[in-house]
């Protein structure tokens, strides 16, 4: 008795989990489609499906709409969705993963103006491409703005500064 109850069908998948898998993608699909341009290029598309997400604007229709998102889902069975997924959480400001990077470059922000000369040697070894000229030139006026009251624009330049080497390093720009 015992023998029929032991299936072979351990390796393979259901034909519900086929189509919760297809649906994922489908909705990673669409949510390609609200990315913008410059965010696209930097994701590894196929050709047909870089032409597929540039034309899902056009279809206003519900069912326009719903059949191209099928197609999107179609087209992103070829494509490596691990290195999609892994961009777009370090992207998509809902992510808990660029939220982390972004308080963590906030931490950098302020250690670099608080701390003076370690700060800024520690920050050249994580980041080797800083132009330190360019930054302690920024921490300075930052410094100046904090004794005087005055509002943040430099504290501004200085993360935007450090978050443009963050995105060079890991390769997002």
């Amino acid at each position: 008795m015992s023998e029929f109850l032991d299936d072979d069908f351990s390796g393979e998948k259901s034909k519900s989990q086929i189509k919760r898998e297809l649906h994922a993608l489908q909705d990673l699909g669409e949510r390609l489609t609200t990315l913008k341009p410059d965010v696209l290029a930097k994701l590894p598309l196929t050709d047909a499906l870089q032409r597929a997400l540039a034309e899902a604007p056009k279809h206003k229709a519900h069912v326009a709409r719903k059949r191209h998102l099928q197609y999107i889902g179609r087209l992103m069975r070829e494509q490596d969705i691990e290195a999609i997924i892994g961009l777009i959480d370090q992207l998509d400001s809902s992510t808990r993963e660029y939220n982390e990077r972004f308080h963590a470059l906030e931490r950098w922000r302020d250690r670099l103006i608080e701390g003076g000369d370690t700060a800024l040697e520690s920050f050249v070894v994580e980041y080797p491409t800083t132009d330190r000229q360019h930054l302690r030139g920024l921490i300075r006026h930052a410094q100046h703005e904090a004794a005087h009251n005055k509002p943040p624009a430099a504290a501004r330049k200085v993360f935007k500064y450090i978050r443009d080497l963050d995105e060079a390093k890991r390769g997002l720009r």
